[in-house]
């Protein structure tokens, strides 16, 4: 079966071409009962309207659409941000089309390029690999990246305070009592991971306790953390860098039955963290805020704003709820 067209949209409407190219490319110069008509056609036929031919009838030569590629749109941190752009695009009359990266720089380089052919008008970007220059042949499309600082291309960059959130995080360990804090960190090539490590480093004037770096995944977190609290001289606290290090060393904890001996503090808040018992100690970050400022910031710059890239910090919040409150044993 051919495929609807919009002079089928016109005839089935009672209504001129004209008309109808007006009211799907959002006009507002049609009355609503004629606008109320052309709408049911289009839906009774399924019509879908050729994305490139409605651009170049369009003034500005915008598709209303912007690209958004995130480490994983399962992830809560991610779901938030996502569903923050998507209200603000929404706002705007704005689609978003959006994919998950991964660790994969590949796949951030592979979706890039899609979107890009598909002429977003705009590309929201958590970087996963170590070098974005490819971003350079974008000519005309504005990128913003989001969570991580990218290598390679600037543009504006809306990341959490890392290195405050941490240093605070560890900071609180110490005043409580703690000397011998330990570190599990991800990826050091990452620009958040190294971050909050610089930040751990900061709070302790460069005298670190055990530190543990490149954990990938949950069970590795849990691998490490027992590791640690079976050495002779184990830490009295863990400072976790990501939710899902947290994860496995939580897991650790209880596996050993340290959890109410040893204390914890997590950068990065996560679903039922509040209810455990005892509860996790965070360094929440704001992604629903982020989101928001970073959709803001891109279509500034869709608009026509052209200035210099922007460094934008979304302040983080230590939130105690028992973990991080232990004090060490005698």
């Amino acid at each position: 079966m051919a495929r609807p067209t919009m002079n089928d949209v016109a005839r089935t409407a009672g209504v001129s071409l004209k008309t109808v190219s007006r009211v799907v490319n959002g006009e507002p110069t049609v009355t609503p009962d004629l606008a109320a008509r052309v709408r049911a056609a289009v839906e009774s036929l399924d019509y879908r309207p050729h994305l490139g031919a409605s651009m170049l009838r369009r003034n500005d030569r915008r598709t209303r659409t912007i690209g958004v590629l995130l480490e994983d749109v399962s992830n809560p941190f991610s779901g938030a941000l996502h569903r923050a752009i998507e209200d603000e695009a929404h706002a705007r009359g704005v689609h978003v089309l959006t994919g998950s990266v991964g660790d994969d720089d590949g796949r951030e380089r592979e979706l890039a390029r899609a979107f890009r052919q598909r002429q977003t008008d705009g590309l929201i970007l958590a970087p996963t690999g170590s070098d974005q220059g490819y971003l350079s042949h974008f000519t005309g499309t504005p990128v913003v990246f989001v969570d991580r600082a990218p290598a390679g291309f600037r543009a504006d960059t809306v990341v959490s305070t890392n290195v405050a959130g941490a240093a605070g995080a560890v900071r609180h360990l110490v005043g409580h009592g703690h000397r011998r804090i330990a570190y599990l960190g991800d990826r050091p090539h990452i620009p958040t991971a190294r971050e909050r490590f610089r930040g751990y480093l900061q709070a302790l004037g460069n005298r670190p306790g055990p530190v543990v770096h490149d954990i990938r995944g949950e069970a590795a977190a849990e691998r490490a953390t027992i590791t640690l609290l079976r050495r002779a001289d184990p830490p009295t606290a863990l400072f976790t860098s990501h939710s899902v290090i947290t994860i496995g060393a939580l897991r650790a904890l209880r596996r050993l039955g340290r959890h109410r001996s040893v204390a914890l503090v997590a950068f990065d808040d996560f679903p039922l963290a509040d209810l455990l018992e005892p509860a996790v100690t965070v360094v929440a970050q704001h992604p629903a805020r982020i989101g928001r400022v970073a959709a803001e910031a891109l279509f500034e710059r869709i608009d026509g704003y052209d200035g210099p890239p922007r460094e934008i910090r979304v302040a983080t919040t230590l939130i105690a709820r028992g973990s991080g409150e232990i004090s060490p044993g005698p």
